[in-house]
């Protein structure tokens, strides 16, 4: 399973991006600097099983994230439109973006050859960023396991950057 990025690591500033959302606005990354954390969350498909599961486990404690100046982005490689149907079906109250070439899947290091099913195919590594509001990468979770992440996650900004 080798990806093409460098290797970020804990205290490395967060590469800066722009995607499109599924509200049609562009997202850039920095804009969130000095004002917000943010949770960075690759996942490898909208409306399949497990990224459902994390999406809507975020959207259950997107009010506790908030309480914490911390905002939620989920990226995959789906596009805009599979996005917007995906948090119309679930109300998923915080923005999906859409990195339909990779390249912010790249930079990330999340974009990995897997072996599914006999098959070797590109795709995204499930992994989350924790970026403080200096634009660090304060906590790195990859090959992430849905079950329990969102609270590991939330544990996280909790203990090392509420004020």
């Amino acid at each position: 399973m080798k990806g093409v990025g460098p290797m970020l690591k804990e205290g490395d500033r967060a590469p800066d991006f722009t995607l499109p959302a599924d509200n049609g606005q562009q997202v850039t990354l920095s804009d969130f600097r000095g004002d917000k954390h943010v949770v960075l969350y690759f996942y490898p498909k909208d409306n399949t099983p497990g990224c459902t599961q994390e999406a809507c486990d975020f959207r259950d404690r997107v009010t506790e994230f908030a309480d914490l100046d911390t905002v939620i982005l989920g990226v995959s490689l789906d596009d805009v439109k599979s996005h917007e149907k995906f948090i119309a079906k679930y109300q998923l109250p915080f923005r999906l973006l859409a990195d339909t070439d990779a390249e912010v899947s790249k930079m990330y290091d999340v974009y990995k050859e897997k072996n599914m099913f006999g098959k070797k195919k590109w795709g995204i590594e499930r992994s989350t960023f924790i970026i403080d509001k200096d634009g660090r990468l304060a906590k790195i979770y990859r090959k992430v396991k849905v079950p329990g992440h969102v609270d590991e996650a939330l544990r996280y900004i909790r203990e090392h950057l509420s004020s």
